[in-house]
């Protein structure tokens, strides 16, 4: 019997995925777990431990879902085996987040437990190509193709995974705070558009490149589409099949209600 374990991080994708599949072992980084869910906790400074007792458990396969932030190591709560990664795993952070993830993901890797990306356990959650509701105007294409650029030529940087284009000109890029902030600083600068009668803007987002598609996938929901109106943008453009969205029925009801566009745009066009 194959048994999955989820690593949960913060947000409402970690309860989505567990909903998704039969009887999962839960856990989450102490400090991280998400709100309401009833999540084992564990330290990164006894990591190769942890994956012991996951084999021990007969799970054979792992994913991970929700936000994690780098949490404070403990030198002084290291045991022997996890402490000689600690020189491995330091390298792979020089090159940024992503660089990080992928050497925790070798590690699990090593020890025999399959990483399963959300698109295999919760495939509806990562719409495809298409216009979800609302229509985006030929300025508003014209505007996420820009975003889609500037987002392929910053994702090498390991910068953020989304942008705000208004007429052609970028109000916002998405750094570390975050979407929400992002989305506040495009919407109090709204007035830097050229044309204060013209397009009004898209928020761009998807995955960087050469991200690993197994672990974490930019994800949007019913927030997002609230913050993207309150910013006063036309509408919201991703990657289709390269981001999640989040509780699709009232993300569409709120675009609906706000008069936004939800677009999944074709990786080719990209």
């Amino acid at each position: 019997m194959t048994r999955t374990a989820v690593i949960a991080g913060q947000g409402a994708l970690a309860p989505a995925v567990i909903a998704a599949l039969d009887a999962p072992l839960v856990y989450a980084l102490e400090g991280f777990a998400p709100e309401g869910v009833d999540a084992q906790p564990f330290r990164l400074e006894q990591l190769v431990p942890f994956l012991d007792s996951l084999l021990d458990q007969d799970v054979s396969r792992v994913v991970f879902a929700g936000a994690i932030r780098r949490p404070r190591l403990d030198p002084e709560l290291f045991d022997n085996r996890t402490a000689q990664l600690v020189p491995r795993i330091m390298m792979a952070m020089q090159s940024g987040d992503d660089g990080a993830l992928r050497a925790v993901l070798d590690v699990f890797e090593e020890h025999g437990l399959q990483i399963a990306s959300v698109a295999e356990i919760a495939p509806d959650l990562i719409p495809g190509e298409g216009v979800l509701v609302g229509q985006p105007t030929p300025s508003d294409r014209r505007d996420a193709q820009r975003a889609a650029l500037i987002h392929a030529t910053l994702g090498p940087l390991d910068v953020g995974q989304g942008n705000v284009v208004a007429q052609g000109q970028c109000l916002a890029i998405e750094t570390l705070p975050g979407t929400q902030a992002m989305l506040a600083f495009a919407g109090s600068h709204a007035g830097l558009r050229p044309n204060p009668q013209g397009a009004r803007g898209v928020f761009f987002k998807a995955p960087k490149p050469g991200q690993d598609m197994r672990i974490d996938l930019p994800t949007l929901g019913p927030d997002s589409v609230t913050q993207a109106a309150e910013a006063g943008l036309a509408g919201i453009a991703w990657q289709a099949g390269g981001v999640i969205l989040l509780d699709r029925a009232e993300a569409v009801r709120r675009a609906e209600a706000t008069g936004l566009f939800l677009w999944a745009m074709e990786p080719s066009g990209i």
